[in-house]
């Protein structure tokens, strides 16, 4: 509200002159001088601000400090506290004013209202003018509070940069479009925030950004994708390998080609020859054009000695340099016969000879074990498959030997057939079934050779033919039986099937005079339950109790206990099924 002016002589009350007051004071005196006038608009001004004082368009003039307080905070309060939009690159967000350390200043605010008409010309001038109309609101900043949500703020809204490139998917060449890093300036915030409280206009605040261009812009990924990405994929190539010729079409071909950043700006491209030559597509083929080395066969005598058989023989293979080599050039080129090439082989010999089965240490048996099982079609075909792709594994000290690695995925083309397998805590086909004899045997003669074991599992349930608490099953993709040579020699591993056993045989170097096992009692006991199952894969089958057991094995050397471990297995109860 606009205070009412006094009339009258100044008295020691403090009542103020008016305008006209001093204006008659003015005019009756010849020559006032620029003091006295100064003094006479001190007079007038007094504690009030201005006529025609705004602040931001609100107008205070005539106001005392506090009067103008009280009104710039009903008038700015609200917007000063209302939320706050940020533009941040492309990027939007909204935040308190209050966490970004805002805060208006109403009292500062109306002392910068009166001082802006405190100068000798102001005052002179506010005798005969109205004052500022543009007065700024005085507004605080807490830096740390502001630096603090900028951070958070910044770390939400930053974009990465990202290189222009090309992807290779399902057999086609696709640009990835390069893209500008943006970071937020917090430095250059603080003063943006200062001046954008209260806001002045609709619209978000723009805060400063620091970007960062990509090296390998647009310009360099379209060239990428046209003179090499797009024809590298346009056709197959064909690879001529020791007289066999062998198509390679353009899926396979994206599955392993790169394009990358030369250092220079520049995408150059480049061919996986390792992946490549382990894909399925290839492998198979090159396999049979180039077969690899074939190691010695061993046999031991009666008093356990190990002499060799059969010979090994040398094989070929295709070097992963001299691949890519062949591969790169093709794909830039049009026609059939211009993506035609031979490829290299070089020769492998194996490791495994005469000459080095003593260099080796394979002088003797290490362990053995043989398990006995029902004779049924599938279990003789799925076992001895299995012990003919484990026979003659060469496990080199150090190395680490792998069940699925070595025999493969159970499935038709790779010679197995269905069987009863446990699934879910009860029988039922699936390829492969009875391949688990077989892991058990390869445990058992682990655990007694004395080397490290990587990763097993036992059964959920306990099947009766197997060792208690010394028992071991796979599955593809799921779970593996591995285990590491640390026996400092040379493992050769021999496998034999018949329609009822599975024996498998480990030759090397002995490091202990014996390894025993020590099982101890079933503990933890569980009865099974009685349930019926009407899948089309059920199998019945009988009940058996749940346990715990464990089995300590026992290094013995010179007669002497020298070391000790632990097994613990946990089975589930085997429930009765019926299968309805």
């Amino acid at each position: 509200m606009r205070r009412a002016s006094r009339t009258g002589p100044p008295t020691a009350t403090g009542k103020r002159w008016t305008a006209k007051g001093v204006a008659g004071a003015a005019g009756g005196v010849a020559v006032l001088g620029f003091g006295g006038l100064y003094a006479a608009g001190l007079l007038l001004a007094g504690e009030d601000m201005a006529a025609g004082t705004k602040v931001r368009g609100v107008d205070i003039g005539g106001m005392s400090r506090a009067e103008a307080r009280q009104t710039l905070a009903r008038a700015l309060g609200p917007s000063a506290a209302a939320p706050l939009l940020l533009r941040i690159g492309e990027r939007t967000e909204r935040a308190q004013p209050a966490t970004l350390g805002l805060s208006l200043d109403t009292g500062a605010t109306a002392d910068r209202a009166a001082r802006s008409g405190s100068g000798p010309v102001s005052v002179i001038g506010r005798l005969f003018s109205s004052g500022d109309p543009g007065v700024e609101p005085v507004v605080r900043l807490d830096e740390a509070a502001a630096r603090s949500a900028l951070d958070g703020i910044g770390a939400k809204t930053r974009q990465e940069v990202r290189e222009g490139s090309v992807s290779f998917e399902k057999g086609k060449a696709e640009a990835v479009a390069p893209v500008t890093g943006t970071a937020l300036d917090v430095d250059g915030s603080l003063d943006v925030l200062r001046a954008s409280c209260p806001r002045a206009a609709d619209g978000p605040v723009v805060l400063p950004v620091r970007s960062t261009e990509p090296r390998i812009g647009q310009r360099e990924t379209d060239r990428a994708l046209k003179e090499f990405a797009e024809p590298a994929v346009s056709a197959p190539v064909t690879l001529t390998v020791e007289g066999k010729r062998i198509p390679v079409g353009p899926a396979v071909l994206a599955k392993h080609l790169t394009l990358k950043d030369d250092g220079r700006g520049r995408l150059a491209p480049g061919l996986d020859s390792k992946a490549l030559l382990a894909d399925p597509e290839l492998a198979g083929p090159l396999r049979q054009a180039t077969p690899g080395p074939v190691e010695a066969k061993l046999r031991t005598d009666s008093a356990g000695r190990v002499s060799v058989a059969e010979e090994g023989r040398a094989g070929r293979r295709v070097g992963e340099p001299g691949l890519a080599a062949t591969v790169l050039p093709l794909l830039t080129r049009a026609g059939a016969a211009e993506r035609t090439a031979e490829v290299a082989t070089e020769e492998i010999r194996p490791k495994l000879t005469e000459n080095t089965v003593e260099q080796l240490g394979i002088k003797e048996e290490v362990s053995t074990f043989t398990v006995d099982f029902e004779k049924a079609p599938y279990r003789t075909t799925n076992i001895g498959r299995a012990a003919e792709l484990i026979n003659g594994s060469l496990v080199l000290p150090d190395e680490t030997w792998s069940f699925n690695r070595r025999v493969g995925e159970r499935t038709e083309e790779n010679g197995f057939v269905d069987g009863l397998i446990i699934n879910n805590g009860q029988y039922e086909k699936a390829a492969g079934g009875g391949v688990s004899a077989v892991a058990t045997t390869v445990f058992n003669a682990m655990f007694f050779s004395g080397v490290k074991p990587v990763e097993y599992g036992a059964h959920s349930f306990y099947i009766e033919r197997y060792p208690e608490g010394r028992e071991a099953t796979v599955a593809w993709g799921s779970l593996d039986l591995r285990f590491a040579n640390d026996s400092g020699k040379a493992l050769y591993i021999q496998a034999e099937a018949t329609d009822t056993s599975i024996t498998i045989t480990f030759l090397g170097t002995k490091r202990y005079d014996e390894i025993r096992a020590a099982k101890g009692p079933r503990t933890n006991v569980k009865p099974p339950a009685t349930r019926t199952d009407t899948g089309p894969k059920c199998e019945p089958q009988s009940p058996l109790e749940g346990f715990d057991v464990a089995v300590d094995r026992v290094f013995v050397k010179d007669g002497q206990e020298v070391k000790r471990e632990k097994m613990k297995t946990r089975y589930t109860p085997r429930d009765s099924v019926t299968c309805g």
